[in-house]
């Protein structure tokens, strides 16, 4: 049984004393050997900085050493050139004598690539193996490094030239001065390869420990030995090679050595054994506190599920993947008027499931069972115990368990009827403005419709009073009688088609989507708007394109936008000269779009208020309601189009909507 302790109740004294000193003794143990790996392990890394330090130190002593031999070497070339030199001015043959020494001097040293004999105006008189001189100045700039050297070996001293590169390799020069009683007679160069400096010079056990680069003052790679099979560390020094100076630097870094196998042995074995002595201490721990963390873990588990679930608003339910209800939430339980028992384990059909909705929740159902939930929920109509119905919105998603298999599904369970209400009042109160829309347009177009309707009507009394006449008088022809009737009946179906339009178009009804030419919309707003126009002084102006193909709209609505789009144009024209008072309509197909654009010649929209038309309840007119743009943009909207306005280039604005093209 659980006692109060399993259940995660607070710190009780009267615990049990064995269970109070087994917790304080493991605690022990395990600070213990944590210190004792900490300790090892701080042993090893201080070991390994002792390693590192004794490397370091053979590592410059090496480099030291390498940089001696190096310098050496060079100066002896120097003094065999000093020599030669010498001899030179002693020989009667100094021609043989420099062939001679030349070939034995490269030959001794394989790293001097050429010998060169320049008399004192630095042409070449002989050389080995060829009289090319290793490089020539730059003509664009004047430089000279080759005259540049001779100048300064005049001094008596050899002079060692800076690196250079060439196609083959980067390489540098010593030059030696000949002088006779104090008189220069000429230079002697020696070309050193860098690389070669390094192949012969270089011990092969050097080159077995280190890498050896030879780098400029930019750090620029010049020469390098390395072993291909090795990789380097980051344990490298730096000297200064001297000769031949400026800023060359030769840079040896130790290679990656073989791991040192018992030091690795040993200190794996000690992370092992500490590893194993922390996974006893805490296997023997979890025998002694199992049950404690498992009751603990399971009441504190539940308590914040059950806090979850209380606090939920959107209902929860859980089926199996035969379709048994296994578990409901409070707020699902609210949302259907159920008690959870009357619920879990229960089988299709659900006693929520609307008698109405059956075919269709029950096809929902499996679909949902079959793993074809759609990700973004689906609407059904659902009946609460009392028989009230009400439409939610279900989310589906898989109930996967601890091991990773799918034992079911959960729903989450939203009560949209609220929210469906609002929206459908929220639709009644926009047609309801948009019918209130059209009144007010027709109301102010009431004086041009009353001058239409004027002109039928007062021919259709012409007309029946001279039928009336003629039959008085006896004296008539039946011809005639016939051709007036005739011309009667059509005064009054025009009269009738203005009554019809009027009707339509202020009516209160639903949106009727149907297949529609733009170009008729246009034409019938304009017959609606033109007499109002001409009272105006304004000119209607058409443009509309030949091939036009038909959309799928509602015709009184289009009709609604084009009344008020137009009637604001002819308004913004009021203080405009008569001649200039122009209205453009233009219909043309962009890309899969109709566009519409209304353009007047008026006094345009300030920057400042074009950014609020389309706001509800602003206005730019003193009576105006700040309706009749928003509405419009409505409008379009709802036929998925789009609204905008901007400036007319010519002065005034333009107003343009575009429409999609539904093909068919």
């Amino acid at each position: 049984m659980m006692n109060e302790a399993s259940l995660g109740y607070p710190y009780d004294p009267r615990r049990p004393a064995s269970l109070k000193w087994s917790t304080w003794y493991f605690t022990v143990l395990k600070l213990a050997v944590g210190l004792l790996l900490v300790l090892l392990i701080a042993l090893l890394w201080l070991l390994q900085r002792s390693e590192i330090e004794e490397q370091r130190s053979t590592l410059i002593a090496d480099v030291l050493w390498l940089e001696q031999s190096l310098r050496f070497h060079l100066e002896g070339n120097s003094d065999q050139l000093q020599q030669l030199a010498l001899d030179l001015t002693r020989e009667r043959r100094p021609a043989e004598t420099f062939d001679l020494r030349a070939r034995h001097i490269l030959r001794n040293s394989p790293e001097l690539r050429q010998v060169l004999w320049l008399d004192a105006s630095g042409r070449a008189l002989h050389g080995m193996p060829t009289q090319t001189l290793p490089r020539t100045g730059n003509v664009a700039t004047g430089e000279n490094p080759v005259a540049r050297s001779i100048e300064l070996t005049r001094l008596g001293k050899p002079i060692y030239s800076d690196a250079f590169r060439t196609i083959e390799a980067a390489q540098f020069e010593v030059y030696v001065p000949i002088f006779d009683d104090g008189q220069y007679l000429g230079t002697l160069i020696g070309v050193y390869s860098l690389n070669g400096l390094l192949k012969h010079q270089v011990p092969w056990w050097f080159a077995e420990k280190y890498q050896v680069r030879v780098v400029d003052g930019n750090g620029s790679l010049l020469a390098s030995k390395s072993r291909i099979d090795a990789s380097p560390t980051t344990l490298s020094h730096p000297v200064v090679l001297e000769p031949p100076g400026y800023g060359i630097v030769l840079q040896v870094t130790a290679y990656r050595g073989a791991d040192n196998l018992p030091q690795t042995l040993i200190a794996t074995l000690i992370v092992l054994l500490s590893a194993a002595v922390f996974w006893s201490l805490w296997a023997v721990r979890g025998l002694i506190q199992r049950r404690l963390s498992a009751e603990q873990a399971l009441r504190s588990e539940y308590a914040f599920r059950k806090a979850m679930e209380d606090s939920l608003m959107v209902g929860m339910r859980a089926r199996d993947l035969d379709g048994r209800v296994t578990y409901v939430n409070p707020a699902f339980l609210h949302m259907v008027g159920f008690a959870a028992e009357e619920l879990i384990g229960k089988e299709p059909p659900m006693p929520y499931w609307a008698p109405e909705e059956m075919d269709r929740t029950l096809l929902l159902h499996n679909s949902v069972l079959a793993g074809n939930a759609p990700n973004e929920g689906f609407e059904i109509r659902l009946m609460r115990k009392d028989g009230s119905r009400f439409d939610a919105l279900i989310y589906e998603a898989p109930l996967i368990d601890a091991d990773g298999r799918q034992k079911g599904w959960m729903g989450s369970i939203i009560d949209v009827t609220a929210r469906k209400h609002a929206e459908e009042l929220a639709r009644q109160q926009q047609e309801k403005l948009q019918v209130t829309a059209r009144l007010v347009t027709m109301g102010e177009m009431a004086s041009t419709l009353a001058h239409e309707l004027n002109q039928p009507l007062a021919a259709i009394t012409s007309y029946n009073t001279g039928c009336i006449n003629k039959l008085e008088s006896g004296r008539y022809d039946p011809g005639q009688l016939r051709e007036a009737l005739g011309k009667l009946a059509i005064q009054a179906q025009r009269a009738g088609h203005i009554i019809r339009r009027v009707h339509d178009f202020v009516r209160r009804r639903e949106p009727k989507l149907v297949a529609c030419d733009l170009a008729e919309v246009v034409d019938d707003s304009i017959g609606f708007i033109e007499g109002a126009a001409k009272n105006r002084g304004v000119r209607i102006v058409r443009e509309i394109q030949g091939m036009r193909p038909e959309l799928i709209a509602d015709p009184v609505m289009l009709e609604q936008v084009l009344l008020n789009l137009m009637r604001n144009g002819i308004e913004a024209m009021s203080e405009t000269p008569t001649e200039r008072r122009r209205l453009t309509v233009k219909l043309a197909q962009v890309d899969d779009q109709m566009e519409v654009r209304v353009v007047d010649q008026g006094t345009g929209i300030p920057p400042e208020v074009g950014d609020k038309l389309f706001t509800p309840l602003f206005s730019t007119k003193a009576d105006g309601m700040g309706m009749g743009l928003n509405i419009c943009r409505s409008i379009i909207e709802l036929h998925h189009g789009r609204l905008w306005v901007e400036a007319n280039p010519a002065g005034g604005t333009v107003f343009a909507f575009t429409l999609p093209v539904e093909r068919r």
